[in-house]
This record gives C-alpha cells, sequence and structure tokens, in this order.
C-alpha cells in the first residue's frame, strides 16, 4: 500500500481489515526504516500501529481531539494524518518533530514531551467541549508507565467526579524506559491476568445461551450479578471506584477487537478506560526482546563521545562498595542516566521509583534525613517537575542530597520539550544548594568523590558527552580552576565543558584568559574581584538562557560591589529552542568561538 496516498484519516475508513493489516504492516516498516536512520523512539511506536489505526478509523480526528501521553508514541498518528513524506526528516531541522506538535499539523492537538499529562489535558478538553455545547470526543492515550506520575490521578480523580466524557486508552505494554515498578505495576498485571474473567464469562454465556426457554432469562440474571462476579475474580475495581468505566484488557494488536471495542465506547456519554495490552517493539524481534534499549535510539550518524553518564555509573558502583550510605534514585531512567550496571550490582542501593520526579526529591530527603546518602540521576528537562520538593523539601531542611543533573543544556533531536538550558537559573535560585558543572569525566569523578563528605545539598550538572579528560586542580568549595592565563586583560568565566571548549579554542588564536568556573553557585567571589577593574573584559559563558544563568549571577556579584569592568554574556537567548542539532543550536544561540573571538575583537 502506498502510505503516500494515506492524506487524512478518512482515507484509512474505505478499507476493509485484510487491507488495514496490510496499512499496518507498511506503517511499521516504515517506522522502522526512518527511526534506524534518523533515531528516535522505536519500540513504544511499534507497539501503538494498531490501536493508532483502530482509533482513526472509528473516531474522527481532528474534530475528535487525540492526546498523546509524553507523545513519544505518536509516529503511526503522524504518517496517517497526511505526513508520511515529512517523516523522512523525523527529528531533523526543518523536519518532523518527534513528539506531538499542534504547530506541525491541526491533527496534533497539544505539545506534549513530559509524561502523565494527557489525562489533565483530556479533562481541559473535554470540558471545553461541554461547556460550548458541541458533542467530539476526546482521546487520551496513556501508557502504564505514566500512571507512576502523581499528576495521572489528580486527572483520574477530576475525570471520574465530574463525569468527563473521555475515552482512555490505557497502553499496557508493562514497560516504561525502564522497568515499570510499584503497586501500579502490580495492579495493571492483575488486570491483565483478569482475562480468565473475561474468557470464563463468555464460556458461561455460550453454554446458557442453548438452554431452551431459560437461556435467555439466565444471561439476564448474569448481567445483573456481574458485579458480584468481578469482585470473586478480580479484587480491585479502582477504575470503576472513581466513576470511571473499564473495559478489557483487550489485545493491543487485534483490529477487529480494537475496532469493535473502541466503536461501542464512543457511544456512550461518560468517562472509559480501554485497557489494550500491547507489545513494546511489536513486528521487530530485536525491539520486542530488548525494548528498554530499543526505546530510544540514536541516528546512524550521531557523533560519539565520552559519556557522563558512564562515568557517574562506574563511580557510584564502585564507592557503594565502601560506603554503606550511598543510595542511587532514578525516575524510570536507570540505562539513560548510566545506573544500569549499579543496579545489578547493589539492588539494595538502587531505587526506581517510576516516572515521579517529585516523589523521587522528597524521597531522596527523607533518605538524607535518615542518615543515607542519596543521588538522584534525573535529567535537567525532568528536574524542573521537582522544584517545589527541591525547594521545600531537601534545601530548608539541608539535607545532603546530591542532584546528578543529565543532559544538561541543549539537547538536539529531542527538541522543544527536552531542552535543558534552564537549570542553572532556577537551580540558583533555590537557598543552600549549591551547583556545580563538570567540564569533562575526569571533573565529574573529583567532584563526586567531594560530594561524599559534603554534608548539603548539592547540584552537578552535565550534557550528555564531553570531548576529552584534562588534568584538574583540586575541588575546593567555591574556587574555580584557572586553565590559560595568558596575563591580557580578557577574562572568559566558562561554566561546563561545552563553554570551556569554545574558549580553549579561542584562546588558540587570541590572548586571553580561560577560567573553569566549576562553581556557578557559590561564584568565585574573591576571584571576581580581582579581575573586576577599569579597563578588563569579563566574558561568562554558559549553555543555559541568559535569564537568571551564570552570567546574571556574575552580574549580580560585580554590581553588588561596584562594577569596574566591561561584562558580556555569551549564553541563549530568552525563549525555547526547538533545533534538532546540538552544534546548530550552540551555533543559532551565538555559542561559538566566531562569536567569542568577535566579542574580544570589539572590546580591544
Amino acid at each position: 500500500m502506498d502510505l503516500d496516498n494515506i492524506k487524512t484519516p478518512q482515507d484509512i475508513k474505505r478499507l476493509d481489515i485484510s487491507q488495514l493489516k496490510t496499512l499496518c504492516a507498511d506503517v511499521r516498516s516504515r517506522i522502522i526504516d526512518v527511526v534506524e536512520k534518523n533515531g528516535g523512539h522505536l519500540a513504544s511506536n511499534l507497539g501503538m500501529v494498531e490501536t493508532t489505526v483502530a482509533l482513526h478509523y472509528v473516531f474522527d480526528c481532528p474534530r475528535d481531539r487525540f492526546i498523546f501521553d509524553v507523545g513519544h508514541q505518536s509516529y503511526t498518528h503522524k504518517i496517517l494524518t497526511g505526513r508520511n513524506s515529512a517523516f523522512t526528516g523525523l527529528r531533523k531541522n526543518g523536519g518532523l518533530s518527534g513528539f506531538p506538535k499542534p504547530e506541525e499539523s491541526e491533527y496534533d492537538s497539544f505539545t506534549a514531551g513530559h509524561a502523565s499529562t494527557s489525562l489533565s489535558v483530556a479533562a481541559g478538553f473535554a470540558e471545553s467541549v461541554r461547556r460550548s455545547g458541541g458533542n467530539s470526543a476526546t482521546v487520551a492515550v496513556i501508557g502504564d508507565g505514566a500512571l507512576t506520575g502523581g499528576m495521572a490521578y489528580e486527572a483520574l480523580n477530576a475525570i471520574g467526579s465530574e463525569k468527563l466524557p473521555v475515552v482512555i486508552v490505557l497502553n499496557d505494554n508493562n514497560m516504561s524506559i525502564s522497568k515499570n515498578v510499584g503497586a501500579m505495576s502490580t495492579y495493571l498485571t492483575r488486570l491483565r491476568v483478569s482475562k480468565r474473567y473475561t474468557g470464563m464469562k463468555t464460556e458461561i454465556k455460550r453454554a446458557v445461551s442453548i438452554i431452551p426457554l431459560f437461556g435467555d432469562g439466565i444471561i439476564h440474571l448474569m448481567e445483573k450479578s456481574k458485579k458480584f462476579l468481578k469482585r470473586v475474580v478480580l479484587s480491585n475495581k479502582m477504575f470503576e471506584e472513581m466513576g470511571i468505566s473499564y473495559y478489557g484488557p483487550f489485545d493491543g494488536h487485534n483490529l477487529s477487537e480494537l475496532i469493535d471495542v473502541f466503536s461501542q465506547v464512543r457511544k456512550k456519554d461518560r468517562p472509559a478506560i480501554v485497557h489494550v495490552i500491547t507489545d513494546k517493539g511489536h513486528g521487530l524481534k530485536s525491539a520486542t526482546c530488548d525494548p528498554e534499549h530499543s526505546h530510544g535510539i540514536s541516528s546512524a550518524d550521531a557523533a560519539s563521545g565520552n559519556d557522563f553518564s558512564k562515568v557517574l555509573g562506574d563511580f557510584l558502583t564502585d564507592a557503594a562498595v565502601k560506603d554503606k550510605r550511598i543510595t542511587a534514585v532514578t525516575a524510570a531512567m536507570a540505562i539513560g542516566t548510566g545506573l544500569e550496571n549499579f543496579a545489578a550490582a547493589h539492588p539494595d542501593k538502587f531505587k526506581d521509583v517510576g516516572i515521579a520526579e517529585e516523589h523521587a526529591v522528597t524521597y531522596c530527603a527523607a533518605l538524607a534525613a535518615g542518615g543515607l546518602k542519596p543521588y538522584f540521576a534525573v535529567y535537567s528537562t525532568f528536574l524542573q517537575r521537582g522544584f517545589d520538593q527541591i525547594m521545600h523539601d531537601v534545601c530548608i531542611g539541608n539535607y545532603p542530597v546530591t542532584f546528578c543533573i543529565d543532559r544538561a543544556g541543549v539537547v538536539g533531536a529531542d527538541g522543544v520539550t527536552h531542552q535543558g538550558i534552564y537549570d542553572l537559573s532556577y537551580l540558583s535560585a533555590v537557598p543552600n544548594l549549591t551547583v556545580a558543572c563538570p567540564t569533562d569525566g575526569a571533573e565529574l569523578k573529583a567532584m563526586l568523590e567531594f560530594s561524599l563528605d559534603f554534608g548539603r545539598p548539592l547540584a552537578i550538572r552535565y550534557p550528555k558527552s564531553y570531548t576529552a579528560d584534562r588534568e584538574h586542580t583540586e575541588i575546593v568549595y567555591g574556587k574555580w580552576e584557572t586553565v590559560v592565563s595568558s596575563g591580557a586583560n580578557v577574562y572568559v568565566l566558562c561554566a561546563g565543558g561545552r563553554a570551556l571548549d569554545i574558549a580553549l579554542r579561542a584562546s588558540e588564536n587570541i590572548g586571553i584568559n580561560v577560567v573553569n568556573a566549576r562553581f556557578v553557585k557559590p561564584l568565585d567571589n574573591q576571584y571576581l574581584r580581582s579581575v573586576n577593574k577599569k579597563g578588563n573584559l569579563v566574558i561568562t559563558v554558559e549553555d543555559n538562557t541568559c535569564v537568571g544563568g551564570f552570567g546574571s549571577q556574575v552580574l549580580f556579584a560585580l554590581n553588588s560591589y561596584g562594577l569596574k569592568a566591561e561584562l558580556r554574556v555569551l549564553a541563549h537567548p530568552d525563549g525555547f529552542i526547538d533545533d534538532r542539532d546540538v552544534n546548530t543550536s550552540l551555533s543559532g544561540s551565538g555559542l561559538t568561538c566566531e562569536k567569542l573571538t568577535e566579542l574580544i575583537k570589539s572590546f580591544k
């Protein structure tokens, strides 16, 4: 089937089941082909092909709104909504976003990128429809992993209590980025097993229906007593007790079954959950066998580099042998943050709390209050969700929690929702929190050594990779490291490895002093006072927004004791960045050797 002929979802409504199955196979091949070249979320999208086709077959998008939780399982949706040709440019500059994006298509109803948000969005849309007197449907697709996020339950409570007619498709593949954990995972496992309830009820119906005269009456009696039967087979009816009808579980790869259940649910004017069981990576053996490592894959031409995450994982794995206090915590990101080997070596000291960053932060605060040494490994973009807990639960109590903040700075292909360019700004505003930026793996290791006996909250932020290890001076609290001393009157203060790389390249052609500002908070005020002289130029460089970041902190400090030197800030401009390539993101913000050199020459 030529996927380019599918211009809108209306085109698939004319197909029969056999043709729909062929369509699914073609969509799956298209996803594999593009993702293996461009990178992207492979396993999650392969598992959602049939469910997405069935949704578009039954519902009328964009009149009916589809909201994909996280959004990294929406590739089939993009292909079916007239974007197959553009799909070749997935996650590339000028191409499709890897997540739903309303600016890209009217079929994308809401921007996504973080987990556990879809039900709140669906509640808002459903209320808008109700208030306007419309009759369009609202469909939220949420994975079982996202149900570890507390926001999802706040929304479920609202949907049930307000009787909002939201169709919730629970995509249950028993596998988020890391293995699902907690009571919800156990509950869903029980529901999967409960297929025996559905099977038993069907068999009994079939048996009694053939009894002359009495068959229909017995079936009617059974329907009236089905609640009792459910209580016998299922001990927990959480969703229905919240006011949300539960249907399932169903085979998420059985098109006929899915089309039938969606058609029935669409007619009901009340909230409903349709529980579908899918295989993450369905249709590709390697992805099915290893869905965790096939969740997000790099592009074929992705640049290699030294991995900060590996340094963290190796250090904590070794350190935990001697230091019994160490506990490594992650929010469903053990592989991405480098903790996979730690988890295997120290299962009793490893805690995966699921997609629950707020809980993770407060949990770490209590671990520290109880005498343990917690390290919370988390992507910069996801730590944003725990800001309140950092402020109130960790830093007011001054508990020695170490935040290991991965993917800081621009991130490339994941785009606008995943950029880590705000952490220096919001973390610098938190009292009692020390903020550090290692420039390479050797310095990260030294900072982690320093953290072992540091009795206060500490945030260590770094991008995915670094260029090469250097020799460093000893880590001293609040002190910076001079990397190049030229005797010139230009001082380039670098927060992080990307900034330092830019300055070192510039220093090869122009006389400057290059400083590794390894502590963003506290600043090295002694050094700043020494360079705050008339005739000097101080330039700060950071892979962070200019608003409230390192440069802003330096300006505030210089002003506090009388600004004499000239100050320039190289940072990302205020706003969101949706660039899909790290180098072009840096270049677009002027974070380049050429821009730095231009600033220096204009001063001289």
